[in-house]
């Protein structure tokens, strides 16, 4: 395998650097319902595989388990449960290379080993069943994350999808923000109407992050952030994760360069502290030439130096952001492999 990782990078022709990514929804590939796929090897089915998030520099990456529209909302908890199970029949067959990680000290200890850390969220607060109770059961059994909605609303918020129309934050909204804080776990509003995106800052009492969106003022797309919200989002000392969705970066031609001027927008409005990635790769039915699969990481690495980001500041938006979020919000028990 490490002749292939360095055969992987020399015909990148680039170096490889530490990355954080908040969202891959690569475990949909774990059932085996997309055909055949192994983890463990390199797959040209999916973006992402071990070996390629070894080549891409991925130390720690956010898996989430996505409840497709059709199970919604009735059948969304089985679901969960059936992805979580998938997910951990993978993972255990790489406990050297891979490890779920449950709170801020895990993550932290772990990214001074070789090995990569995981983190679990589900994209899809319909998996609550409108039941606060649920969310304490499904954190017991690894889950550190939530995206409070994804395309259409529910029980807890409107969604960006619906248009600047769409409701804010739902009683039983607030309530499983506060919980979320109590419990030590991560607040993704990647799809959240804009209404409920300003719910939640007013709510939360720890940073939030938004996994994967883009940037308004370059490519306006309901699900990409505005200045005015990425200016809360700044105060609120959260994290965007700039997407790698072709859709989200370019109505016209998306390429490395257009992706790369949404991240320099973003710098200029929220500061390099509140910026990292978000690639949304194996959720993604586009991506860009340029970034074909987790494993060509590198060159966005190098097109941020040649945009002038020094060499702190990539490794800010690389990794160091999303684990501050991390410090603030991960504040949990650790991960026992409970399930």
């Amino acid at each position: 395998m490490s002749l292939l990782l360095n055969s992987l990078g020399r015909d990148r022709g680039l170096y490889i650097s530490r990355v954080f990514d908040a969202h891959c929804d690569t475990v949909g590939y774990f059932t085996g319902e997309k055909g055949s796929y192994h983890f463990l090897e390199i797959n040209e089915r999916a973006h992402v595989d071990l070996p390629r998030l070894k080549a891409g520099g991925v130390k720690a990456q956010v898996f989430a388990l996505f409840i497709e529209p059709h199970f919604k909302p009735n059948e969304a908890l089985k679901r969960c449960l059936y992805l979580l199970d998938a997910y951990h029949r993978v993972v255990k067959e790489c406990p050297q290379e891979l490890a779920t990680v449950g709170n801020y000290a895990q993550l932290h200890e772990m990214a001074g080993t070789d090995k990569i850390a995981a983190i679990l969220l589900v994209e899809g607060g319909e998996v609550l069943q409108g039941n606060l109770e649920v969310l304490g059961r499904l954190n017991r059994l690894g889950i550190r994350g939530l995206g409070l909605t994804w395309n259409t609303e529910n029980q807890i918020s409107g969604a960006a999808m619906e248009g600047a129309a769409s409701r804010g934050l739902t009683r039983f909204g607030r309530e499983i923000v506060r919980e979320m804080n109590r419990l030590g776990m991560i607040i993704d509003l990647a799809h959240i109407s804009r209404r409920g995106f300003y719910d939640v800052l007013d709510v939360s009492r720890v940073p939030v992050i938004v996994s994967h969106a883009n940037v308004a003022a370059i490519c306006d797309h309901p699900r990409n952030l505005t200045d005015q919200q990425m200016r809360a989002l700044r105060e609120n000392n959260g994290v965007l994760g700039i997407s790698f969705y072709p859709p989200f970066i370019s109505h016209q031609k998306a390429d490395l360069a257009r992706l790369l001027d949404h991240f320099v927008h973003a710098a200029d409005i929220m500061g390099v502290n509140h910026l990292g990635i978000g690639s949304d790769f194996d959720g993604i039915d586009v991506v860009l030439e340029e970034l074909k699969d987790v494993s060509f990481l590198p060159r966005l690495i190098s097109g941020l130096y040649r945009r002038g980001f020094n060499k702190k500041e990539v490794g800010k938006i690389l990794f160091d952001n999303f684990l501050r979020v991390a410090e603030e919000t991960l504040t949990g028990e650790n991960y026992e492999g409970i399930c």
